[in-house]
């Protein structure tokens, strides 16, 4: 491997523990005696920082909670500087924080600075060193790095090979394979023994595994933390408690839905008597949320969680998919205190579900999408009118809003009558070639096919309707 031209008149910045370094040979002899050599009473030359490799040293660290960045940067730095010992020194180090070792390596930030330093015209880094092959790498990240090192010119060290790697040796490929096998499995252990604790924690203990508390409660202190020595450190457990100024707004809800009322005028009336919805309640907890009015999707949430029951829950977005490790958890025990009892939490998700049609057929709309407004160029809203399929635009108006307020008028389309002039139009005919379908289902159909065959939709307004092309940019 063709080795950088170096650049002695450069000044390479020393690593911040050679700042306050102990007198010269000091800390050698200290370290000898350390390891049981007896010093040695000759003095030897200084070595010359210039001669060998010049390394960048790269590490990484997944969290800053749970891990201490100065212990885990400099234990992987320990490995690495004595992994190069007697072969260069370290010139440079890059180490990311607080990122996930599943993220490729151009995505992190250190080190892709890492690389634009490396494979700059003017770079004096001959070598990469890492300090723990599963701290760096996943998947077949190494194989591409190893050949983006390749062809810039830089080798690249690691503690398992005892020095660069090389590809074309037999036992290299075989130990790399190892580590990545091993590093995949790492991974998957560790999130199966999470996942599993958890679950546990949230079914047997009922406790609450963190996030925002829902509308409704708070955190209250629940007692030191079981694990003595997290005790030891004053970590506590919380749990969640009735909030006394959100809380009957909770229980109003259920009581409302319970009484037959729809989830859009619970959203409205919530808006007219001025109740402050989630985001605007805890604004510190919801920064990431626009402190709007209360939405149809606000209430709907909150009427499905179960957590309003008193029990814990955990996981409820868990796909259930093979390999996820983990299955939505309820608590086994009441947790915390009940906004609604379970009774009625359970009939009011039977009051949600969706009312069947008097003949126990599924309504189809088929210029569902293809139908736009001139006005305000949304797409119209499919529903039936007098039993007929049409098609409607309130401007963005929803149920939850106040009445009264300015808007345009609402936009009404039939679906039969828009159907025959757009068949007329572009001259749909059937197999046959009659020029009139069977069926008004069938002649719909057809129609759409043939806008999304011609690449167009309809644009509607008060006027009349046009078609326009759809926009594949």
């Amino acid at each position: 491997m063709t080795q950088r031209p170096r650049h002695p008149s450069s000044v390479i910045p020393p690593h911040p523990r050679h700042l306050a370094a102990p007198p010269a040979g000091t800390a050698d002899l200290l370290a000898q005696w350390m390891n049981g050599k007896k010093p040695t009473t000759t003095t030897a030359p200084r070595p010359d920082h210039r001669s060998g490799l010049r390394f960048a040293f790269y590490g990484r660290t997944s969290t800053t909670r749970h891990q201490d960045r100065v212990s885990s940067q400099g234990w992987q730095r320990d490995m690495a500087e004595h992994l190069v010992a007697g072969h260069g020194q370290i010139i440079a180090a890059y180490f990311d924080v607080g990122t996930s070792r599943r993220i490729p390596w151009r995505q992190r930030t250190q080190a892709a600075q890492l690389m634009t330093a490396a494979s700059s015209p003017e770079s004096m880094i001959d070598a990469i060193v890492i300090g723990e092959y599963e701290r760096a790498f996943t998947g077949t990240q190494f194989a591409t790095l190893y050949t983006w090192c390749a062809r810039h010119g830089v080798q690249l060290w690691l503690p398992g090979t005892g020095g660069p790697v090389d590809m074309s040796n037999r036992d290299h490929r075989a130990l790399l394979s190892l580590l990545a096998t091993q590093s995949q499995r790492e991974v998957l252990r560790a999130r199966h023994r999470v996942l599993a604790a958890m679950h546990n924690q949230a079914t047997q203990q009922g406790r609450y595994l963190g996030g925002r508390p829902p509308y409704g409660y708070r955190l209250v202190d629940a007692g030191p933390h079981p694990n003595p020595a997290d005790a030891r450190w004053g970590r506590r457990l919380q749990r969640l408690a009735p909030d006394p100024r959100t809380a009957p707004h909770v229980s109003w809800m259920f009581r409302q839905r319970l009484a037959g009322h729809s989830v859009a005028s619970i959203a409205r009336h919530l808006n007219e008597r001025g109740v402050p919805c989630p985001s605007s309640a805890d604004p510190d907890r919801n920064r990431h949320r626009s402190r709007g009015a209360w939405t149809l999707r606000t209430v709907a949430v909150i009427l499905a969680n179960p957590r309003y029951t008193g029990r814990q829950t955990w996981n409820r977005r868990a796909t259930g998919s093979e390999g996820s490790g983990s299955t939505p958890a309820l608590s086994a025990k009441v947790a915390h205190p009940a906004l609604v009892t379970e009774l009625d939490f359970v009939a009011a998700q039977q009051i949600r579900a969706a009312r069947s049609t008097s003949d126990g057929r599924t309504r189809r709309f088929a210029l569902a999408g293809l139908i736009h407004c001139g006005v305000c160029d949304r797409r119209l809203d499919s529903h039936r009118n007098h039993g007929r399929p049409t098609y409607r635009c309130r401007h963005g108006h929803t149920s939850t809003q106040c009445a009264g307020q300015p808007r345009p008028k609402t936009l009404y389309i039939r679906e039969d009558h828009l159907v025959d002039e757009i068949h007329i139009r572009l001259g749909v005919q059937d197999d046959d070639g009659h020029a009139r379908l069977k069926s008004a289902r069938a002649r719909s159909s057809r129609v759409a096919i043939a806008l999304r065959d011609s690449g167009q939709y309809v644009v509607c307004d008060s006027a009349g309707w046009r078609l326009k092309e759809i926009d594949s940019s």
